[in-house]
């Protein structure tokens, strides 16, 4: 299918700029921050800045993958940088945050794959900002239980590791990720920590069917996951996949009925939708589900 050149006219935003945006802009090039938000080219960022929320991504801005969709830089990481939760929990307690977020690039080249660096950004957060909640988008630390273990014994609020896409397609998509092993780290955060808040994405758009998203979503439930967000794939340059279609609003509240049917303890569905786009009212939504 040849992906269309201009997109629907549901995809129009808000450019961004406004005072909140600017500030907090400001504040992670002052701390040396990085987040997805500007890496991955979000769609949302001007909304979630404005609103005073961001995405931290520690352990630099360099990936060791080479993902077909991911606009996050690849190549040879630098060191780790252990000032840099100190720095991630400051930050947060500057922009007075209630809810964090907390993601890093796939850090293959390290023993643990930065576990120990979420654990202690998760600390520092807690420390600095005690009543901040914390969620982490996890890489697959290659499906090493220890490190898993690591993470979840910090105790995040939300554990969330994105599938992105269905198994025809992901060796293509995640050509150095697994499907399996993606579906098993999930099934483990249950086995190892029954109460903990499990999260997952998928971004539509890149070839898949419609009965192969039901089917991983299935696998998804399967695993137990509590909460789903299903986006719409936007190709970030030419070097990347193709869109192979773009999914109509209609068709992402549909699959929001069907997720919840299925057992999710919310869906979060829409062209628009990123991973962390308007993430503690996910956490708050499942914990409601959940009483």
């Amino acid at each position: 299918m040849v992906a269309e050149r201009r997109l629907p006219p549901w995809f129009k935003v808000k450019f961004p700029g406004g005072q909140n945006y600017l500030r907090l802009k400001t504040l992670m090039r002052r701390q040396g921050l990085h987040t997805i938000c500007e890496e991955a080219r979000c769609p949302n960022i001007g909304e979630c800045w404005e609103y005073g929320t961001a995405t931290f991504m520690i352990l630099g801005e360099i990936c060791t993958r080479r993902c077909a969709y991911c606009n996050v830089t690849t190549g040879r990481p630098n060191p780790v940088d252990w000032a840099e939760p100190l720095r991630v929990a400051e930050a947060a307690k500057t922009m007075g945050l209630q809810y964090a977020v907390v993601t890093s690039p796939n850090r293959d080249d390290l023993p643990d794959g930065g576990a120990a660096l979420f654990a202690a950004t998760i600390t520092e957060i807690r420390k600095q900002n005690p009543s901040c909640k914390v969620e982490v988008l996890i890489p697959d630390f290659m499906g090493v239980e220890r490190d898993l273990r690591t993470v979840l014994d910090a105790v995040p609020d939300v554990l969330n590791h994105n599938i992105e896409t269905v198994v025809s397609l992901f060796k293509r998509v995640r050509p150095k990720g697994a499907y399996d092993r993606s579906i098993q780290l999930l099934a483990d955060v249950k086995r190892y920590s029954p109460s903990m808040t499990s999260k997952s994405g998928i971004i539509l758009g890149m070839g898949e069917s419609d009965d192969e998203v039901l089917e991983t979503m299935a696998d998804l439930r399967e695993a137990a996951c509590d909460i789903l967000t299903i986006g719409q794939y936007l190709r970030p340059s030419e070097k990347h996949i193709p869109v192979a279609r773009f999914l109509a609003p209609e068709q992402f509240a549909s699959l929001k009925a069907q997720g919840l049917a299925m057992g999710f303890k919310h869906v979060e569905s829409g062209p628009l939708v990123r991973s962390s786009y308007h993430a503690h009212e996910h956490a708050e939504s499942a914990a409601a589900a959940t009483a």
